[in-house]
This record gives structure tokens, sequence and C-alpha cells, in this order.
């Protein structure tokens, strides 16, 4: 079947060539998340995951980086509860989805950018690329990861990360299990399209029960986690000064005056 190229969208990039549906992050420079790009993202998902054709779904970004995260001028007091739902609505349809998710990750993939990939089934990076959650250096916290973070590389590494701020590479969240694995930059390409020929040889009947019952149990547990910390998202750490003043300090391009309230 010949690909089909999608092109009413702005903020995504997608192709389909049965079975395998590729969406590209594509907001230069660094395709940070804004909420047309949730809104784009949610509809190009429900509409893939109800094509028949589609087994494989494959997200990647435009350019030299996958996403440097989600914009931080929607945290704003005025923005954040319709931000933080849209984005999670994301998150959930992909953990939802009976399609296998592949992420391939190079440049900068921090933040909401971090927490779209590790939700993936398969995360293939390059070596060099620049994977954290810097979320705390501006008052907050990355609700996705603090729910799943620690399932995927135990408790003790995902506190370091989240807690700190921390960026490692690309080598390094492959060594942790953040990501299935890591490649030169030149190889990393022909990994990704390797590891998708081997999914278009299998089932795709099998794929998505295999996938169903392998993530029953992890699923019920993942949305408990994140109705909770979407709760102390909103309900409390929103409303302290801290947070607030993270956040603009950002915005503002200056260090920022903690108040410890």
């Amino acid at each position: 079947m010949p690909a089909e190229t999608l092109s009413r969208l702005s903020r995504l990039a997608i192709e389909i060539e049965s079975p395998v549906a590729r969406i590209t992050l594509s907001h230069p420079p660094v395709n940070v998340i804004d909420i047309p790009m949730m809104d784009e993202l949610a509809s190009a998902i429900a509409e893939i995951d109800a094509r028949p054709d589609v087994s494989i779904l494959v997200f990647s970004g435009g350019g030299k980086s996958f996403s440097a995260g989600v914009d931080v001028g929607a945290h704003a007091p005025d923005q954040v509860a319709r931000m933080l739902g849209k984005f999670h609505a994301v998150v959930r349809s992909l953990i939802t989805t009976r399609k296998v998710t592949l992420a391939g990750v190079e440049g900068h993939s921090l933040g909401g950018g971090s927490e779209l990939a590790m939700v993936c089934d398969l995360v293939y990076t390059t070596n060099g690329a620049q994977w954290g959650f810097p979320e705390i250096r501006l008052g907050c916290f990355p609700p996705v990861a603090v729910s799943a973070l620690s399932a995927l590389i135990g408790q003790k590494r995902a506190a370091e990360l989240i807690l700190t701020g921390s960026t490692i590479s690309g080598k390094e969240a492959a060594q942790i299990g953040l990501a299935t694995g890591a490649f030169e930059e030149s190889e990393w390409r022909e990994a990704v399209e390797r590891n998708v020929e081997r999914l278009c040889a299998l089932s795709p009947t099998s794929l998505a029960l295999t996938k169903k019952a392998m993530y029953v149990w992890d699923a019920i547990h993942f949305e408990k986690g994140l109705a909770r910390a979407e709760k102390i998202y909103l309900e409390e750490l929103m409303r302290t000064e801290d947070a607030r003043e993270g956040i603009q300090a950002f915005l503002e391009k200056r260090k920022p005056e903690w108040k410890a309230r």
C-alpha cells in the first residue's frame, strides 16, 4: 500500500504505510509541546487507533530534537489545568492503545518529551541525546514521571532524576532502562527501522493482545498514581508561591528567588 501523507496539521507530520503509522513532532526549533500540539496528538492517535490496518505507531522529532518538553508558558494559572488535562489525555491514549508504540529519540528529550517517550513500548535513542526531568528547577514536578518512572528504572534512580532535575545521556538512559537501546548517530536510524521491520513481520492481532496482557496490571496502578499526582499538582503545588516564582523566573530568564512557601 502506498504511503499516505497527512498535511492538515501544523505541529505534526503524519505518514501512514500499513501496518506502520509515523508521527513526527514538528514545532521548531526543539519541538516544544504546546496546547495546539497536544490537540493534534490526541486527534492523530485517536485516528490511528481506529485503523485496523495499522499495528505499529512510531514517534520521532523533526530536526535534531525529539522534544524539549511542555510549553512553560502553558503552566500559567489560567492555563495549567487545561494543559495538564490535555497532555495527560495524550499519555493515557498511549497507555491504552493496542498499537505497538516505538519512539526514536535524538537531541533533546526533556520533561514532557521524556514522559512522552517513556510511555512508548520500545525506545531507541542516540548515545548523545539529552534525557531528563528538569521541572524541579521551576518549582514543579513531572506528574507522569512521578507516577511511572520508578517502575521503569527503580525508585532510587527515579528519585535522583526527578528530585535533582539532572540530565543524562541517551547511553545512560538505555543503561538504566529508561530507553530500550542506545546507538551512535550513524547507526540509530537503522536500528529504529530494523526493529520496525521485525514488528511488521508479526501478527497484528497477537501483538495487540500480548500488549494488552503485558500492561493490564501496570495500567491500573499508573492510572491511580497519575490521578493522585494531578490532584497534588493542581490543588497543592500550583497554589505555592515557589511554583509561581519558578515558572515566572524561567519566562523572564532569571534565577528564581525561592520563598519556601
